[in-house]
């Protein structure tokens, strides 16, 4: 759902659950980022602090982008994407499999 928002508002779509859908993504896509790096958390905590994260981020992006004057739809979602794509990544890396044990110690 949050990949078929992006999609909708990247490619200035009429539909009616374009704003819907990209809402989600903006959330969800952050949320489940940081919900993969805290693994070790319990569930509470976990869903809570994603959440938050999410929230932050996309605050982040919203200030970013109107402290430089380059507000626009597009560049938000783009921009959310490369930071929640980029945060899971760095799981992707520590859990490879020809790391040793001193390398996933980080």
């Amino acid at each position: 759902m949050g990949i078929v928002g992006a999609l909708l508002a990247l490619g200035d779509s009429g539909s009616p659950l374009r704003g819907p859908f990209a809402l989600f993504f903006m959330f969800a896509a952050p949320a489940s980022a940081i919900a993969a790096v805290l693994r070790g958390l319990d569930p509470f905590g976990r869903v809570l602090t994603s959440a938050a994260g999410a929230v932050a981020v996309d605050m982040l992006v919203a200030q970013g982008m109107l402290a430089v004057h380059r507000w626009s739809v597009d560049g938000g979602i783009i921009t959310v994407a490369v930071i929640s794509g980029l945060i899971s990544l760095s799981v992707f890396i520590r859990h490879m499999p020809g790391r040793t044990a001193a390398d996933k110690v980080v």
